[in-house]
């Protein structure tokens, strides 16, 4: 027997409230999304903006501080969510080793127009130190040093490699290891007496702000064309996207620009990432829109709406 005209009615009345109840778009796994920092001020700059949207959204980022090589062996085992920094070609290497093992899916390429290659300050370059070939030659100015970041970080492993091919004269050579900072504490010391120093350099970066750095040619061979032209990728652990297909959307939609991250990484060397986030955030709202399409909170509200309200806007 077909149901009356009236049963239907009341049937369709009743699932009305189940359809307006908001319907979580990810599980609850998906709440905290951990993430790691290789202690770059341009990785701690966009996991702040991740992290204070994230935060609007009902989620909790749950930023760890690993080196690079550890980062991945941690996204590897599904110990990491995603990762902001995914630097190509530079870290080629960790991304074939992910690749193999079948580990982590590409979400977006947040970042192009980046360079990252060797660098000195322009007083150097301008008493002949313009290219790679140019060190050698110059060797005892140098003190037979190239200034690097973290240890076993790859730029330095790249670097390393070179020296021990003998490439550009540089037998004998060595590779100072130390974190960012350190490396632009000796750069700053360095311009300040106006010695000699060669260094790891790149943008988007503050240093270019605050140094007068000429980039060396010549070493396409170790870190690519156009002073090592690099494109920043958002990585996640397989299956994560699956599992939670919000917020991945969000990272997803999730890309900066250089000058966008040359002005938070200039704020967070003067106040901490997250008020510098949230400084930037509210004076640059119209980035919201395209980061939030189609992103609801955890609980299924709108999300544009949530962050803006969490900011004040």
């Amino acid at each position: 027997m077909k149901p009356s005209f009236t049963a239907l009615l009341a049937a369709l009345a009743l699932a009305v409230p189940a359809l307006s109840t908001p319907v979580l778009a990810d599980d609850a796994a998906c709440q905290t999304v951990r993430m790691s920092d290789p202690g770059w001020s341009d990785i701690t700059s966009t996991n702040a903006l991740a992290s204070t949207v994230l935060d609007a959204l009902g989620y909790k980022a749950d930023v760890k501080s690993l080196s690079v090589p550890i980062g991945y062996e941690a996204l590897k085992v599904g110990d990491l969510d995603v990762f902001l920094g995914n630097w190509m070609p530079a870290q080629q290497h960790f991304r074939d080793d992910l690749d193999k093992a079948k580990a982590a899916e590409v979400l977006v390429r947040n970042l192009e127009g980046a360079k990252f290659t060797l660098g000195v300050p322009s007083y150097v370059a301008e008493a002949g130190v313009k290219d790679f070939k140019d060190l050698a030659p110059n060797a005892d100015k140098f003190d037979d040093k190239i200034y690097g970041i973290e240890s076993g970080a790859p730029a330095n492993q790249n670097l390393q490699k070179m020296i021990d091919a003998d490439d550009f004269g540089l037998k004998g050579w060595s590779v100072v290891e130390s974190g960012e900072q350190a490396m632009l504490a000796q750069v700053k010391r360095a311009e300040k007496a106006e010695d000699w120093i060669v260094f790891l350099a790149w943008a988007p970066h503050p240093m270019n702000n605050a140094f007068d750095i000429t980039y060396l040619t010549g070493g396409d061979a170790y870190f690519g064309p156009n002073y090592g032209g690099a494109e920043v990728y958002t990585l996640a652990r397989t299956g994560w996207p699956a599992q939670c297909p919000n917020a991945a959307t969000f990272f997803r939609n999730l890309t900066f620009t250089v000058p966008m991250e040359n002005d938070m990484m200039a704020l967070i060397a003067e106040e901490d990432p997250e008020s510098a986030a949230k400084g930037w955030l509210k004076q640059n709202a119209g980035v919201l829109d395209g980061w939030l399409a189609g992103v609801t909170t955890f609980d299924g509200e709108p999300g544009l709406a949530a962050v803006q309200k969490s900011l004040g806007l």
